[in-house]
C-alpha cells in the first residue's frame, strides 16, 4: 500500500467517523469520545443514550453486507479489550448498561445503525 492510498483510506475513516457521529446525535445519542486509542486497540466512538453507553466500530464499505462482514471475530474482541479499558479509566460510566454497536457507511446511502451487532460473549 502506498503512502498516498494510506493517507487516503485514512482521510475516508475520519469522514465516515464522522458521519457515523454526526448520525448518532441525529438519534438524540452525545458522543462520549472519538477513536478512543489503547494498548488493546481502538474504539472508533463511545456514545450514550440515557442510561446506555454504546462502543461503536464504523465501517465503510462499497456495500451494506460488505460492511457489516468487516468486523471480525478478533476485532469485536480488541473493541471488547478497549471498553474493559475504557471503563476502568472512566469509573463514572462504568454502573450504565453497555452495548457494542456497528454503524455501516456506503457511500450515496443513508448510514445504517445495527443497535447491540454483537455481544462480548460471541
Amino acid at each position: 500500500m502506498t503512502r498516498a492510498h494510506r493517507v487516503g483510506a485514512e482521510r475516508h475513516g475520519h469522514r465516515s467517523e464522522a458521519i457515523a457521529a454526526w448520525w448518532l446525535r441525529l438519534k438524540l445519542y452525545r458522543i462520549v469520545a472519538r477513536r478512543y486509542k489503547t494498548a488493546a486497540g481502538e474504539i472508533d466512538l463511545i456514545a450514550r443514550r440515557g442510561r446506555t453507553l454504546v462502543f461503536v466500530e464504523v465501517k465503510a464499505r462499497a456495500s451494506f453486507r460488505g460492511a457489516a462482514e468487516a468486523v471480525s471475530p478478533r476485532q469485536r474482541h480488541r473493541i471488547a479489550r478497549a471498553a474493559s479499558q475504557f471503563l476502568a479509566a472512566r469509573p463514572d460510566l462504568a454502573g450504565l448498561d453497555q452495548r457494542f454497536d456497528a454503524l455501516l457507511i456506503v457511500r450515496r446511502t443513508w448510514p445504517r445503525h445495527v443497535p447491540d451487532a454483537w455481544r462480548v460473549d460471541d
